[in-house]
């Protein structure tokens, strides 16, 4: 059978189907106040507006489709996401913009701030005096970093002892600070958050907690800029049946489910969302039905899902509009990236990093188990979206796992053409 061809073993799924989903609920005035249409529209015109936007490719992988047994996998590649091969770009910079434009409109009443008057630095006096902080795994980091260095700003990361000395370095490139603390992600937020108060920085988080949540907002409705690219380059005839999205804290499927709910109403997707098993802390949240940490050790290969605690203002939008919470081992990380790197999606080669693929992983480690398959209704006309969100973040690790450097996989035409 074609869905048998990823080994069970080797990817054995755990599942949890949400009985607290509800697609009778309409998108309402509590959801809109976290994530909204109208928001969504200041964040494109914003960010539509950048150098260098462009919108990122939807690809088709016939050959992972037939694999799993399905009629269409369409992936979302954020590889080439302005210079910072992640997703990540439209959150974390977006939130940067918007928290220097209020600060600058706070000291300099009644003058609008664009991002041009910033990136010009025409309120320099103002910007060079204030400092961003977050905590990362890696891409948040890199897109806080960007932001501040695009908009005219000083900027402070802390990372965890498990943060690449290549994702480190990567950050350090966009002229941060990098702190490196001997604990967790979850450690190093709650560090970030002390230093800010003692020194008088802006936190710009990815992750909300209780009197933090406008700047996460802010960086998940810069998401939804994805989203609505993703809508627009399926094919008119079709929409996806399922959508399976990597976790980490929430941030993003909060963002694409909140975006599909409010756009397509009681027709949206299934939505799936997809953790390692070491990292659970949205399955755990579901199982509970409130927010819960993470039962594992964060030891997991997919470094930007290894995430313990819940971001509340995501909570409160997977709590009702995720169907299922499924967790993934390393391995199905790992094949999918390899896969991608081999061209046996059906095209040419896809340079893919190991976070960035997970809804992918997902999708596949639960299409290689029937009992799986049969409860997220994964019937042969199942169409699924998922999106990849990150290219080789760091080169050494990708190279690492899929045995040859990014560039010789994005350059190899002969995986896709000896097929």
């Amino acid at each position: 059978m074609p869905h048998q061809a990823v080994s069970p073993s080797s990817c054995l799924p755990r599942l949890h189907s949400n009985p607290r989903a509800d697609h009778e609920r309409a998108y309402g005035p509590s959801e809109r106040a976290i994530l909204s249409r109208a928001a969504f529209e200041e964040a494109m015109a914003e960010i539509g507006a950048w150098p260098g936007y462009a919108p990122t490719p939807l690809r088709s992988l016939p050959g992972l489709a037939r694999e799993a047994g399905i009629d269409r996998i369409w992936y979302k590649d954020e590889s080439a996401r302005f210079a910072l091969g992640s997703f990540k770009a439209l959150g974390g910079a977006y939130a940067v913009l918007r928290l220097l434009a209020r600060e600058v409109t706070a000291r300099v009443p009644g003058v609008p701030v664009t991002a041009l008057d910033l990136v010009v630095g025409r309120y320099a006096r103002v910007t060079r005096t204030l400092t961003v902080t977050t905590a990362t795994d890696g891409n948040h980091g890199r897109s806080v970093a960007w932001g501040a260095q695009v908009f005219g700003c000083n900027c402070v990361v802390y990372v965890p002892a498990a943060c690449s000395p290549g994702r480190r370095a990567a950050i350090e490139a966009y002229g941060a600070r990098v702190v490196v603390i001997d604990g967790s992600y979850d450690d190093a937020v709650r560090r970030a958050a002390a230093d800010a108060a003692e020194q008088g920085w802006f936190v710009v988080s990815d992750t909300s907690y209780t009197g933090y949540m406008d700047v996460p907002r802010d960086v998940m409705q810069g998401y939804t800029v994805m989203v609505e690219e993703a809508i627009s380059q399926l094919p008119a005839s079709e929409r996806p049946t399922h959508v399976f999205v990597q976790g980490g804290v929430g941030s993003l499927p909060a963002a694409v489910c909140g975006h599909l709910w409010e756009s397509w109403g009681r027709q949206r997707p299934r939505f799936v969302v997809v953790e390692p098993h070491n990292a659970d802390c949205l399955y755990q949240s579901a199982v509970a039905g409130r927010p819960m940490r993470s039962e594992g050790d964060l030891d997991t290969v997919m470094a930007g899902l290894a995430c313990g605690e819940v971001s509340l203002l995501a909570w409160a939008i997977l709590e009702r509009g995720a169907d299922d919470f499924l967790t993934i081992p390393d391995e199905g990380a790992v094949t999918a990236m390899r896969k991608l790197a081999e061209g046996k999606h059906g095209g040419r080669p896809i340079v893919a990093g190991e976070s960035g693929v997970a809804g992918l992983a997902g999708l596949l480690c639960a299409a290689a188990h029937e009992d799986v398959r049969l409860a997220l209704g994964l019937a042969p006309d199942a169409r699924v979206l998922v999106f990849g969100t990150e290219g080789a973040t760091d080169p050494e690790v990708y190279e690492r796992i899929v045995g040859r450097s990014p560039e010789m996989v994005a350059e190899d035409p002969v995986s896709a053409a000896g097929r």
